[in-house]
């Protein structure tokens, strides 16, 4: 089982972020911990997030969700193996 912290980039979040959350419910079981950020000003919120998964499961199961997340136009993502 691998460790694995995974960094993805939604832009523009507001467009996209319904079928990036429809996939990290689906591969839930093996997400350990997200945390979702984007920039919040009085007037407007940012059109770029970031979430950062700790995720625990089997490689073949992190480059399913890793596939399944980049089929999502505006979606960008980065990992590593801890």
């Amino acid at each position: 089982m691998e460790s694995v912290i995974m960094a993805l980039t939604i832009d523009p979040r507001t467009a996209h972020a319904p079928q990036v959350q429809t996939v990290l419910t689906k591969h839930g079981c093996i997400i350990k911990t997200r945390i979702g950020l984007h920039e919040v000003h009085s007037d407007h919120c940012s059109e770029k997030g970031l979430i950062i998964l700790h995720i625990c499961a089997e490689l073949d199961k992190i480059k399913d969700l890793e596939r399944e997340l980049l089929d999502v136009k505006g979606v960008s993502v980065k990992y590593m193996t801890l």
